[in-house]
């Protein structure tokens, strides 16, 4: 029952982390990327801290480790995925991003840190190259030079992929919710800075209640509800059942994008997010039984548990 909860919750999360992208891309074109990042990320760290007080912070020198990733993440990860998806459609954006848990596989091996074997190298290539047909061939009704965004996003990907490796050792000395709410509180402060020189937040003077209400949101569910759901999930379900459902991240960004802002949602899509999906249970499920590879006995939760819904 609690391996189920902890699915639903990741279900959940990535409903709004989908939800988030299409709001994302309501506001993008009239809102700077760093701006965008202060709202999500300031908000979402008030909401978090009063949750993440009792628990164990970073300490000593691990606060260097914990302000350089979540400059990366929080600040780096996030200016570019805002930047994409002032580019290209939200369902696109988040397919690109739909990869990152076999993207992170791939990293962990070429760094040393995971052996990679022909079951998780057949499962990251078939999910790729689903991705990559899904969204050659959409680009006929995507916006004028979606692919940029498409570009950005792997970009972006990249950036995340890393932080989950770099950041196991630090959320072991610490904790998940600790190292959370530390990191999101570094890069909010970071993209708050860089918008406030660059005279970023004017633009929301102007904003429509429309608008004010999809920034609301990207604070209170895309910036706090989804990674702490994550969190909740991963401490319930095994990480490789939680990455999973990432998978409903670009359905719920095409189906909203698609009601709310009228963007196309056509079948090269469903079938990326079919392909991302068989190659997630290629990679994370033994050949021999068929069943979720579990982590060795005593070890911490692997990368799946830094890894959060954008």
């Amino acid at each position: 029952m609690s391996e189920r909860i902890g699915v639903l919750a990741g279900v959940l999360s990535c409903t709004f982390g989908g939800a988030a992208a299409v709001a994302t891309r309501y506001v993008a074109l009239d809102l700077d990327p760093a701006a965008l990042a202060s709202f999500r990320f300031g908000l979402g760290f008030l909401l978090l801290l009063p949750l993440a007080l009792e628990a164990r912070w970073p300490q000593g020198r691990d606060w260097i480790g914990v302000c350089l990733l979540g400059l990366l993440f929080f600040a780096v990860f996030f200016v570019l995925y805002n930047l994409a998806l002032a580019h290209t459609t939200a369902a696109r954006g988040a397919l690109a991003l739909s990869v990152l848990p076999l993207v992170t596989m791939a990293l962990a091996a070429l760094l040393g840190v995971e052996r990679l074997t022909p079951r998780k190298t057949a499962g990251v290539l078939l999910a790729i190259a689903g991705v990559a047909v899904a969204l050659g061939a959409g680009l006929a009704t995507a916006p004028a030079g979606a692919w940029r965004g498409d570009l950005i996003m792997a970009g972006a990907t990249l950036c995340m992929a890393l932080y989950s490796i770099w950041s196991k050792p630090l959320v072991a000395r610490s904790s998940a919710i600790g190292f959370l709410v530390a990191g999101m509180g570094v890069g909010a402060a970071a993209v708050t800075t860089v918008a406030a020189l660059r005279g970023s937040f004017a633009p929301v003077l102007d904003f429509t209640l429309a608008q004010w209400g999809a920034l609301l949101y990207l604070g209170m569910f895309g910036g706090a509800a989804a990674f702490w759901l994550w969190i909740w999930a991963l401490q319930r379900a095994t990480p490789t059942r939680v990455t999973a459902t990432m998978t409903v991240n670009p359905v719920a960004a095409g189906v909203l994008a698609g009601l709310l802002l009228g963007e196309p949602f056509g079948i090269n899509l469903v079938l990326g997010v079919v392909a991302v999906f068989a190659g997630i249970a290629v990679a994370t499920t033994d050949s021999r039984l068929g069943t979720a590879a579990q982590p060795p006995a005593g070890a911490s939760p692997s990368r799946a548990s830094r890894q959060s819904i954008a």
